[in-house]
């Protein structure tokens, strides 16, 4: 079977799977990476290149999503979340543009996006909580901020690579990407802004609440809600008259914890909890932050910065600070709580590395260099021809980073034939990564399992608001073109 039909075959499988019969993630993209090595021919290798996928997506995001995990689940339950939030509540006329700006800033100086999705994400969600706004909103915002910056602006590795390869003015890159990325990014928070006001009024349609303006300054009209007993309810969280129950945990405001039928005083000697200072709150979040930027800073970090600096590691750090943080709610809390948090990031974990089995698969198969050079075949402008081999690469194997090491040398040979200036070609199949993210890119699952969305729900704002982002960004790019070359 061509390789461009065992594509389709693939994506369709995936989308019916999921969407229509809601099978298992893990289950639709092991099962449908197998049948795809079977339609190549090459059974055997398929299931070589699953096994591959799989254990490559675990070495690089085990540590990292499990940490993340553990460290907003902690945050969350003494009340440093709950802080951190308010603190940008209070200084930001606007949360959603902070947490947009908060991905923008720092995915690039972390080298991963992904990262930096994880580390401020359980922010994100404390927000949507605390101004009763759509999570899908807030964390579309932050997303999109982080995929901005991280696809445009140099020295990304999404970027990098292409430069090293093509010669580029690094100079004219760095600014070109950057003002190309600031609008691409207002872009995609305009997107979950519009998102969040969709969401609130289809709730308000089925009478779960009353119509929810996105304006951030709606505050007050919650705390009074909440200080009225009202009830609300979303995903398995009731909260009615200083009772507060979450998943199978409930917490009453007397100190007394029940889980389980079983009751067990929280704090110290049947007390509240004592809540966290700023300090004890912003550690395990922004110390690993730090410790990573620093190391970042350096071409050649000593050792010792090279090993605090290590995502893994500074994660870990992390993870000790919350829970020295959550001392207060005693041990044997703590520990239920990382147990919960460690459930939780394996469920992310087992959707990733199907992910990575379908992505080594369809790129054992051939399929994205067929699709790329059919898009060359085709009489199109020339600014047209790096922005859709990109794509179709980045649509067949999932990765931006991938997506941008393969594209340049198929490419290469026609740089002069397409006319372009580089700092042009490599922009334009930056714009082609954001196109489109699907069910074999790992960060649709990080995300959707992250934020609690459904496989559908994550269609609606990840891959779309990406999608916009990414023809924003190419009429940016070819605006450049056709006005300053």
């Amino acid at each position: 079977m061509h390789p461009a039909l065992i594509f389709l075959f693939a994506l369709i499988s995936i989308l019916l799977l999921t969407a229509k019969f809601r099978l298992h993630p893990f289950l639709s993209l092991v099962l449908v990476s197998l049948l795809t090595g079977v339609l190549a021919g090459e059974p055997m290798g398929a299931i070589e290149a699953i096994t591959r996928g799989l254990g490559s997506v675990f070495s690089r995001f085990a540590i990292i999503i499990t940490c993340g995990s553990i460290i907003g689940i902690l945050l969350r339950k003494t009340g440093g979340m709950s802080l951190i939030a308010s603190d940008i509540m209070r200084f930001s006329r606007n949360p959603l543009l902070a947490l947009s700006i908060l991905g923008f800033l720092f995915s690039v100086p972390m080298m991963c996006y992904i990262l930096a999705y994880v580390i401020f994400i359980p922010i994100a969600k404390e927000l949507a909580t605390k101004l009763n706004y759509p999570s899908i909103s807030t964390a579309t915002s932050l997303a999109l901020g982080a995929v901005a910056s991280f696809n445009l602006v140099y020295p990304s590795p999404v970027i990098i690579s292409a430069a090293e390869e093509l010669s580029a003015n690094t100079d004219t890159l760095i600014l070109m990407g950057f003002f190309i990325a600031v609008p691409t990014s207002i872009a995609g928070y305009l997107y979950a802004r519009k998102l969040g006001k969709a969401e609130s009024y289809g709730a308000s349609e089925y009478g779960n609440q009353g119509h929810v303006q996105p304006g951030f300054t709606e505050i007050t009209i919650t705390a009074q809600k909440e200080k009225a007993g009202i009830i609300q309810e979303k995903e398995g969280t009731r909260e009615k008259a200083g009772i507060i129950q979450e998943k199978g945990i409930e917490v009453q405001k007397d100190g007394v914890q029940k889980e389980n039928g079983l009751q067990r005083k929280e704090g110290v000697q049947g007390k509240e909890t004592k809540k966290p200072g700023r300090l004890e709150a912003y550690a395990p979040i922004f110390l690993p932050l730090l410790l990573i930027l620093f190391q970042a800073g350096f071409e050649h970090p000593s050792p010792l910065f090279a090993f605090l600096g290590n995502p893994n590691v500074a994660l870990l750090i992390g993870v000790l600070l919350s829970i020295f943080s959550g001392r207060t709610l005693g041990f044997e809390m703590v520990r239920a709580l990382v147990e919960k948090a460690v459930r939780r990031s394996g469920v992310v974990l087992l959707d990733l590395c199907g992910g990575g089995a379908l992505g080594a698969t369809l790129a054992m198969t051939g399929a994205g260099e067929a699709l790329g050079r059919f898009f060359l075949q085709i009489n199109l402008p020339h600014i047209l021809v790096p922005f859709l081999v990109a794509a179709a690469l980045q649509t067949v194997q999932g990765s931006r980073v991938v997506t941008m090491l393969v594209a340049p040398s198929l490419l290469l040979p026609l740089v002069p034939e397409l006319g372009l200036p580089v700092e042009i070609l490599i922009l334009a199949m930056a714009s082609g990564t954001f196109l489109f993210s699907h069910v074999n890119d790992p960060f649709f699952w990080i995300f959707g399992e992250l934020a609690e969305l459904e496989p559908s729900e994550v269609f609606r704002s990840n891959t779309l608001g990406n999608a916009l982002m990414g023809v924003v960004s190419f009429l940016l790019v070819a605006g450049v073109y056709v006005f300053f070359y």
